[in-house]
């Protein structure tokens, strides 16, 4: 990230991986076979991420919101699995190693969302 700038907001970034999800499941749909089957399960949990922190933003309450974002946490950690195993069974899929990256962070950023949520909700 640039000094100065500031960080994208996870609504933004759960939307931008969710677009590049969707690209790499397109080419992994166009090889067939178990590329496709683990792309369709990797679109479903790669895209729900930021449907869910879309929801949580609109919280009815502290418990709603940490609700919402457990659910994110969860479906990033699907995300991961799925692109692991993605990486384990075809050494061509390209991006792999950038979207594990992303994903790895995301789920990091929801955990910690999470955690300051919960504090906050003690204080």
């Amino acid at each position: 990230m640039d000094e100065g700038k500031r960080p994208r907001h996870i609504k933004d970034r759960t939307f931008d991986f969710a677009v590049a999800i969707i690209g790499f499941c397109q080419s992994l749909d166009l090889k067939g076979g178990v590329s496709r089957t683990l792309g369709r399960q990797l679109l479903g949990c790669g895209t729900s991420i930021g449907a869910n922190i879309e929801e949580a933003q609109g919280g009815q309450s502290s418990a709603d919101f940490v609700s919402k974002c457990s659910i994110a946490l969860k479906e990033a950690r699907e995300t991961i699995y799925w692109l692991r195993l993605v990486q384990a069974s075809d050494e061509s899929s390209e991006n792999v190693n950038e979207l594990l990256r992303e994903a790895d962070e995301i789920s990091r950023i929801i955990g910690s969302i999470i955690v300051h949520a919960k504090n906050g909700k003690k204080k």
